[in-house]
């Protein structure tokens, strides 16, 4: 490979000629260590492309094959042309890496996994020291670390643990041939020569299992124990590519909700809805939430449970209802949006994904970051948490209608992400009980209305409800609660449900049925909110949805979808109360603390297979405990992250706890020796004393050399006194050992203490 032609070219004969007097590098002579390595950059590549859908192992894995099988033919070569080859291809990775990085700012994760994966192939044509394979095995641990953020479900899980389980043996390998193990000194014509000796594999298929499982408990403990604080460190949110939606703009027609599960006039291909649904007729698919249109008539609803499935996953700072869209008028069978043509068409800059929405609310805020994954396609409305103040979205529109719903110019179809920032409202109930009662105009216009003929009748026997309070319910937030909680108890799921031509659904409701379908009871009150003049909305969306610890998104599924009841306080904001039996009235907010979130689980986990008085007591013991532990923890976390003066008091207060815990591990350390050695037979104890402090000065004893050998090495780097006493000592210990011969140990002990006194000197 050393391209004679090369060396011709002018101005480059005396840098070859420089680089041919360079010394060999130490070839790594292991092939079980180069195969190893080899795997788990095998496994980083195919984790990679599992977690973010891609096809990179089709040309990676070959390729990095084919260049560890040619550098450990050449190991023992300069390789001089190849790492010129190398260099340049480097060069044009990098060329290439910057154009994609600027096609993709929003999310440089994928992008930066390509890059490390093209510079691994090039590395692995050139091999030949151990050092070069333990860049390979970072790398591949890397790639393991990228798949981990890229992935959003359990494909992920039996990627670390193979990983682990092939590092393990790795990592044996390595030090075995940083300790020289694999070759042995042997005499030949008098001068002695390093061969390489065959040997078995270093450990056991038993042992290996055991040390990974143990590795394992401890890992999971940990993840468990981990404090999970709502912080987002990225300031470039994950977004879709957006080559295609790049010309997707609002028109005429894509202004409308198109709800791919409910028919309008004709159908296209496959029985997809060509047009706006909100006509009331039947659901083309029962695995979709009939909600999301325009219009909602709530007596066509079955009553029973659509088809389950994912159709979201959900990264966020905090739970929280996954708001969709609200209506204002209601239509005495439903409802609908009576300002549907008034939406606010909202351009973002061509050079970032992130649209402006609407200013933060008054009063106290949390701004939440949330990532949404979709699973299965969703009409053309983004699921958020309350109070949006920006999205990041691929299309160069998208909408704001009346009701605070965000509107995009497409459906939102499977693998689509986006992300957005909202700004909760804190809910105090203190404050929220204290707002005002005088509504502006806006408000008292829109959310109040109710038909004349049904509002005496709803009106009444919500003051009925209220009547039954151990105390007289003055302000309207106490109403809704009292309210919610009143249908929760005296109304049940009626699946029969009928609604007769000219019948009022919450008047059927409440007088006929004495109950509903589960989307009722959310019309319900908030009909009955509106005939006390407290204004009020329905709003639709989906629930938190089901935690998943591994990957860190919320499941949502398509069951988790109904209907709630925002409620307008004055100078504070919309709330949402859910009076559907079996549900919170008050759905989860950022006001819960979730740091511990994981272990929580866990121990609810553990609970469900104790008996029930045990799992009472130790329930509220286990709850309290972690409740201390989450609001020190939250209060030590808000302090840092709030100021300049936090974050360097956190850095002091880390530096002083590594440095205690350093101390703390030196002494179990030493404990640990202590112990051991206080097992062993005096000689042997007196023997590995001395190791001990020649070891803390830095004259370690190489597992290969014997103790005599040892003895002779110190002889050439200590003094004369020193070395005496150390060939003294091993000398007896020898002749103990394997001559049988009984110690002078008192004589010995001496020795080894004034060899400790010149140790103690020789430090100060």
């Amino acid at each position: 490979m050393d391209s004679i032609k090369l060396r011709r070219i002018p101005g480059i004969t005396q840098l070859w000629e420089r680089l041919q007097a360079l010394p060999k590098p130490k070839t790594e002579e292991s092939i079980s260590l180069r195969i190893l390595v080899q795997i788990l950059v095998i496994i980083g590549i195919v984790a990679t492309d599992i977690a973010a859908d891609a096809t990179m192992s089709a040309w990676a894995i070959p390729l990095s094959l084919a260049g560890g099988a040619y550098s450990w033919y050449r190991r023992k070569k300069r390789n001089i042309a190849m790492k010129f080859i190398i260099a340049m291809g480097m060069l044009g990775t990098l060329v290439y890496f910057f154009g994609n990085l600027l096609a993709n700012l929003n999310d440089t994760r994928l992008v930066l996994a390509e890059l490390l994966i093209q510079l691994q192939i090039l590395h692995s044509f050139d091999l030949p020291r151990r050092k070069d394979l333990g860049y390979s095995m970072i790398i591949g641990l890397i790639l393991l670390g990228v798949a981990g953020t890229l992935s959003e479900t359990l494909a992920f899980a039996p990627f670390p643990v193979l990983f682990l389980a092939i590092a393990l043996p790795v990592l044996v390998l390595d030090y075995r041939s940083r300790l020289g193990f694999d070759q042995i000194q042997r005499r030949k014509g008098g001068e002695e020569k390093l061969e390489k000796q065959p040997r078995k594999f270093p450990f056991s298929l038993t042992r290996l299992v055991s040390f990974l499982a143990i590795v394992m408990a401890i890992g999971l403990l940990i993840f468990a124990l981990m404090p999970r604080f709502p912080g987002y460190q990225l300031q470039t949110f994950p977004v879709t590519s957006s080559i295609e939606f790049e010309n997707e703009r609002f028109n005429d027609t894509n202004r409308r909700i198109f709800n791919p599960g409910v028919r309008n006039g004709q159908e296209g291909e496959n029985g997809e809805a060509t047009g706006e649904a909100g006509n009331g007729e039947a659901i083309a698919n029962d695995s979709l939430y009939y909600g999301f249109q325009s219009q909602i008539d709530q007596s066509l609803n079955s009553g029973g449970l659509p088809t389950s499935k994912v159709v979201l996953r959900v990264r966020s700072q905090a739970p929280g209802f996954w708001r969709v869209l609200a209506f204002d008028r209601y239509t005495g069978k439903g409802w609908e949006i009576s300002r549907d043509d008034k939406l606010l068409t909202i351009t973002r800059p061509p050079w970032s994904y992130r649209f402006f929405l609407t200013p933060s609310p008054a009063g106290e805020t949390r701004s939440i970051i949330q990532t949404y994954t979709v699973v299965d396609r969703l009409p053309n409305l983004l699921p958020a948490l309350n109070q949006a103040r920006s999205v990041y979205f691929p299309t160069p529109e998208v909408a704001l209608d009346p009701e605070g719903s965000i509107r995009v110019p497409v459906a939102l179809s499977e693998d689509l992400t986006y992300t957005v920032v909202s700004d909760v409202p804190s809910r105090d109930r203190t404050q929220l009980g204290q707002a005002s009662t005088q509504y502006p105009q806006t408000i008292s216009k829109y959310y109040l209305q109710i038909p004349p003929e049904s509002r005496e009748k709803i009106r009444q026997q919500g003051e009925k409800m209220l009547s039954k309070a151990a105390n007289p319910i003055t302000n309207p937030y106490e109403k809704a609660l009292f309210l919610a909680q009143a249908l929760k108890q005296s109304y049940s799921i009626v699946p029969d449900f009928q609604l007769e031509a000219g019948e009022d659904l919450v008047e059927t409701f409440l007088f006929k049925y004495q109950g509903g379908y589960p989307d009722h009871f959310a019309t319900v009150l908030t009909v009955m909110l509106r005939s006390l003049d407290i204004p009020s909305r329905l709003s639709v969306g989906f629930a938190t949805g089901q935690f998943n610890p591994l990957t860190g998104f919320y499941l949502v599924r398509n069951t988790d979808a109904h209907a709630l009841t925002e409620v307008y306080f004055p100078d504070h904001g919309w709330f949402s109360f859910d009076p559907l039996p079996g549900h919170d009235i008050v759905p989860p907010s950022w006001e819960e603390n979730a740091t511990f979130g994981v272990l929580r689980q866990f121990w609810h986990w553990v609970a469900g297979w104790l008996p029930s008085p045990v799992t009472s007591f130790l329930s509220y013991i286990v709850t309290k405990v972690i409740e201390a532990i989450a609001w020190v923890a939250t209060r030590i976390w808000l302090f840092v992250s709030s100021s300049a003066i936090g974050f360097l008091s956190g850095l002091i207060g880390a530096i002083a706890f590594s440095f205690l815990s350093w101390l703390v591990a030196l002494r179990v350390r030493s404990w640990y020796l202590w112990r051991n050695l206080a097992k062993l037979p005096p000689m042997e104890r007196l023997y590995q004393q001395m190791l001990q402090v020649l070891a803390a000065k830095g004259y370690n004893k190489n597992p290969a050399q014997t103790p005599l050998e040892y003895a002779a090495t110190m002889r050439e780097q200590l003094q004369q006194g020193t070395a005496e006493i150390i060939a003294e000592i091993s000398q007896a210990y020898v002749q103990w050992r394997y001559g049988e011969q009984t110690p002078n140990l008192q004589h010995l002990r001496q020795r080894y203490r004034n060899l400790w006194q010149k140790s103690s000197n020789s430090r100060q």
